[in-house]
């Protein structure tokens, strides 16, 4: 049995974000022509099938024209906002990166061509962060969830002792993980406060003999932010932090630390990339039963290359890297984060009552800021105008409620002193 097939040209249609500095174009792809008939045998009737296609090319027409003002203000805490100047980047090299023929997300990684991609976004990290030399630095994945096992595994062994703060439910998390794999000691929780506070680190009855003093430099869903950090007590001993969602968002003296692991969802990337820095002599002393996924020899042995990377969300790590060192740095970026958080904090303090921020001012984060409204029962009007005006995901984390504005390094200025704005404007028409 033989059978014929005529297809029309194939069109779709695509689009380019249309700014000063780019320029759209009409974008036609050449295919590679067809054979005008396809032949092979069919499983059922044992003859050949014949297929013709009557056209080879796919036209794509002129991109639908779009601007800054079709994108929301995203509050999100994670995956959160990009800066837009590294998402037009991004687009602009989606199809061919660099004259190379492919797309980041096709190439092998082990070519050369994603070798400079990886090798580029670590040197501009180690510039960012001034990482000493005796600290790897590795891309993994799993999120800072894993490691939250992975650290106990490749720092101590089953009968050690190691010590937590707890500021918030990530660390709880942590600290719970890390009973699986040895003997964690929680010596100071905020919980009975709602995690409001930070306790003042002289206060600290640290394990005599701990392997490791862990924290969570900045409480994702209670907006708690280490200022400074707690010295382990312990000569033997070191400190190890989850900075998921303040990651590159101010200058941090990495020596201080053992282990700093964070999720780039927050501030330097897509979800999908976890990024590890870690002291050299740390790795290399993993517990035997460690999963080879979990073993930080085995990453920093093959330089992140063990298995498949998130190859393309290391490359937008790297693009925004690019972008903050374009900024001046960290020291410039944290001055820009701390004239947002005050003009956001100044709001709610000067709101007499109308809006209210939990957490103890000397700890405020200036990344994650709860709010909640004296009347609670507006709480889901605020989500639901703001919304409208084109500002998102303001809605709090489930387990505390409220409202939480995550204002992350690229969340524009512009977008909170909108927020402001409207929330004025919110209690004017609410208030009394």
């Amino acid at each position: 049995m033989t059978m014929s097939m005529s297809a029309a040209a194939a069109t779709s249609t695509t689009t380019t974000a249309s700014v000063p500095h780019l320029k759209s174009a009409t974008a036609t792809t050449q295919i590679a022509a067809f054979p005008t008939t396809l032949s092979r045998t069919s499983t059922y009737a044992k003859k050949p099938i014949s297929i013709t296609c009557s056209s080879t090319t796919l036209q794509t027409p002129p991109p639908a024209a779009a601007s800054a003002t079709d994108r929301v203000f995203n509050f999100a805490a994670g995956p959160a906002t990009l800066p837009e100047n590294v998402l037009l980047k991004a687009q602009s090299e989606l199809y061919n990166w660099r004259g190379c023929g492919m797309s980041v997300m096709e190439m092998s990684h082990r070519g050369k061509e994603f070798l400079s991609i990886i090798q580029k976004a670590e040197s501009d990290l180690r510039t960012l962060l001034n990482i000493p030399s005796e600290y790897s630095v590795l891309f993994l994945q799993g999120g800072a969830t894993t490691q939250f096992a992975a650290i106990p595994l490749n720092l101590c062994k089953p009968d050690d002792t190691v010590d937590y703060v707890i500021t918030g439910s990530w660390g709880d998390k942590a600290y719970k993980e890390a009973a699986k794999y040895c003997k964690p000691k929680s010596i100071w929780s905020g919980k009975s406060e709602k995690y409001t506070k930070i306790p003042s680190f002289d206060a600290l009855e640290q394990t005599p003999g701990a392997r490791y003093l862990h924290i969570c430099a900045n409480e994702t869903i209670h907006g708690v932010e280490f200022k400074d950090y707690p010295k382990p007590a312990n000569e033997n001993e070191v400190l190890v932090a989850d900075m998921s969602s303040n990651f590159c968002s101010k200058p941090v003296d990495v020596s201080k630390f053992g282990v700093i692991y964070a999720g780039a969802q927050k501030n330097v990337g897509p979800s999908g990339v976890t990024i590890a820095i870690i002291r050299s002599d740390l790795i290399g002393n993993a517990q035997p039963l460690t999963p080879v996924m979990l073993d930080y020899k085995i990453h920093a042995d093959n330089n992140s290359l063990y298995n498949t990377p998130p190859c393309y969300g290391i490359y937008m790590c790297g693009l925004v890297f690019e972008d903050l060192i374009a900024q001046g740095g960290l020291g410039a970026v944290e001055q820009k984060n701390l004239k947002k958080a005050g003009i956001l904090y100044d709001a709610i303090d000067g709101s007499k009552g109308f809006y209210r921020c939990p957490v103890e001012t000397s700890v405020r984060s200036l990344m994650n800021v709860p709010f909640t409204l004296a009347k609670p029962e507006l709480e889901a009007e605020f989500v639901k105008e703001a919304a409208k005006e084109k500002m998102v995901q303001l809605k709090g984390h489930r387990s505390v409620g409220g409202m939480r504005a995550s204002i992350y390094n690229a969340m524009p200025l512009a977008g909170v002193e909108k927020l402001v704005a409207f929330m004025k404007d919110f209690q004017a028409r609410h208030d009394g």
